[in-house]
């Protein structure tokens, strides 16, 4: 990792209320100035994107959301391409919800005069929720953020360090602000920039860190450009034991890469028999791996890709 990367690690890891988020802007933006860029902070739907590039004229946008989540009780398990395991999974997630609700509406209707219940009933219910849902967006910070998304910050900011002043027009990098809260940032981003919204390829790099197994998920549109995708996979090469694997068939990874017609999710992963490959960890106070042999094949890989481009 280089020095800009350590010290993200070492004191940037949170990057959740709007004071750290802003901290980190700033010096964000005067690494990018002090390596010939000229970024700039886009604001929309509440979030503001750090921008070092042209989208209009950029051949491919390279991104990453910066923002970190709450720390919860349960990891955020994920099985992009076992859709069984991955509703199952979130299901399960939400079950606590059902059974605190429906404990609390069996109290109120077996103590409460039912004159008062069937108004106290659906109050709690929304109360309940509302908690639920102020816990997973905006409740404490989670410190350890290592995979998701301090890999994918890394990736991006050590690329863009280490791009020859020659290659810069051909890409814009974008840090996305509010993928926790619902992708707010790269749908803002989306929403201004309509031509990259449409026809740019971008590859957004989302828990790169912690997982041998380096996989990126093109979306439909992208599927059907097999020149395209051979191009990721002959510029991102396996090295330290990583596989490398562009998804040709089924794959969900929802990240900002969603709000991209030609969006690429790139994700590190894990693989076990049955479930096939995960990640985990994310979102809890065990998200402290991120394996700087990942960072490596990110950043060259894009260096490559990049250089690659006419």
């Amino acid at each position: 990792m280089n020095e800009q990367s350590k010290k993200i690690m070492n004191e940037m890891q949170v990057r959740k209320s709007k004071r750290q988020k802003a901290d980190f802007r700033a010096w964000l933006c005067g690494q990018l100035e002090a390596a010939g860029y000229a970024p700039t902070v886009e604001e929309g739907f509440t979030a503001r994107n750090v921008v070092a590039g042209d989208p209009e004229g950029a051949q491919v946008l390279l991104t990453a959301h910066y923002d970190t989540q709450a720390v919860m009780p349960i990891p955020n398990f994920i099985t992009p391409r076992n859709l069984l395991f991955f509703v199952l999974y979130q299901l399960l997630i939400v079950l606590p919800l059902f059974l605190t609700v429906g404990l609390v509406e069996g109290l109120i209707f077996a103590f409460v005069p039912k004159a008062v219940a069937w108004w106290l009933a659906p109050l709690s219910c929304l109360s309940i929720c509302g908690f639920f849902m102020w816990w997973m967006i905006d409740g404490k910070a989670n410190r350890h953020t290592a995979n998701d998304n301090t890999s994918g910050v890394l990736t991006l900011l050590e690329t863009a360090l280490a791009l020859p002043p020659e290659h810069r027009e051909r890409v814009c990098f974008v840090f996305f602000d509010n993928e926790e809260k619902g992708m707010l940032g790269s749908a803002a981003f989306a929403r201004r920039h309509k031509k990259a919204k449409k026809n740019t390829p971008v590859l957004n790099f989302d828990c790169v860190g912690d997982g041998d197994s380096i996989q990126f998920f093109p979306r439909r549109r992208l599927k059907k450009d097999q020149d395209a995708l051979e191009r990721i996979q002959a510029a991102f090469l396996p090295a330290g034991g990583r596989d490398v694997q562009v998804v040709r068939g089924f794959g969900l990874y929802p990240s900002d890469n969603a709000s991209f017609r030609k969006g690429v999710g790139v994700c590190a992963l894990k693989h076990r028999p049955v479930i096939g490959y995960y990640m985990d960890h994310i979102h809890t106070s065990r998200d402290t791996v991120l394996d700087e042999v990942n960072i490596t094949l990110l950043r060259d890989g894009a260096l490559r890709y990049i250089a690659g481009l006419s």
